[in-house]
């Protein structure tokens, strides 16, 4: 009896969250370990689907970095990296829509729907939701010259979102589950990073909050210790002293962009943790980094 007036306790702990985001978008941005272990892929499969049955609104932004490197291994292809990006010529394009938009998506597709959800999956082509253009990285010269300017390839940048197709799959109840790849106008498509995607998707559907899943257990300080909540302005300056740097980089901007852009919260969790999701949604003190406005 004890254990399960502990589990009704649990529910009703969740209950005020409940409430408080029911109706509401979370954008979730899906990739790392947890898109490797088999118990943690089924685990992410059935919090999105209670999200979605309490009344939230889940959008799914994944990536598949290492799925990609394994695929141009076998091909023989190679792998670089210019300054974090990965290079991306024609050939190595053609292997990452393959892989993203098509194995990586459908699998995470399927696994929802194998689960009791329901979900589509999308790249930025389908029904116009985004649109992209070439990214260009500037390098300071080590002189009084100009900038240097690098070129990594087909890697892109997103310049609008539309949302459309999203509002229609949500009348629906469908999960949108969408892949990093997305197009310019004149058609060329482009390999982008998937946390810019989610936080330029949670800007444009007026999320409620972004989560974006990582292999750490958030943002540490200079000591290495976890920091449970962050503004705006100590992460800048956490960023500007070089405590945060690295992989981290890409997600505190996408973070700083989508809370500019209206969204409440943004949440660093650890997606090598069971249920991180709903740990961090519907417990007061969380398992990650919170980042507020």
């Amino acid at each position: 009896m004890k254990e399960l007036i502990k589990k009704a306790d649990i529910l009703l702990e969740a209950l005020p969250y409940i409430r408080e985001f029911a109706g509401r978008t979370i954008v979730i941005k899906y990739g790392g370990s947890a898109m490797v272990s088999e118990s943690l892929r089924s685990n992410f499969a059935r919090d999105i689907i209670l999200l979605r049955y309490v009344g939230i609104k889940p959008v799914v932004v994944h990536g598949g970095g290492p799925q990609i490197g394994k695929t141009l291994e076998r091909m023989g292809l190679e792998t670089r990296f210019v300054h974090g990006h990965r290079f991306t010529d024609e050939e190595t394009m053609d292997v990452v829509e393959m892989v993203l938009g098509g194995k990586v998506n459908k699998e995470i597709v399927a696994l929802i729907q194998k689960h009791g959800g329901k979900a589509v999956g999308l790249t930025g082509k389908d029904g116009g939701l985004f649109f992209a253009e070439k990214l260009l990285i500037q390098e300071a010269s080590q002189g009084d010259g100009p900038p240097e300017i690098i070129d990594p390839g087909k890697v892109g940048r997103i310049t609008s979102v539309h949302p459309e197709i999203i509002h229609r799959l949500d009348e629906g109840n469908f999960i949108p589950v969408i892949a990093p790849v997305g197009v310019d106008a004149d058609g060329n498509t482009y390999n982008i990073n998937a946390d810019s995607v989610a936080g330029a998707i949670a800007t444009a559907l007026k999320a409620k909050k972004l989560l974006l899943m990582t292999d750490v257990p958030g943002i540490a300080d200079e000591k290495g210790e976890l920091i449970s909540s962050l503004d705006r302005k100590a992460l800048d300056l956490m960023v500007a002293s070089g405590v945060i740097h690295g992989g981290m980089i890409p997600k505190v901007e996408a973070a700083l962009s989508s809370l500019e852009g209206g969204v409440s919260k943004v949440h660093i969790v650890d997606g090598r943790v069971n249920h991180a999701i709903l740990l961090e949604i519907f417990t007061q003190t969380g398992v990650g980094t919170e980042i507020v406005p």
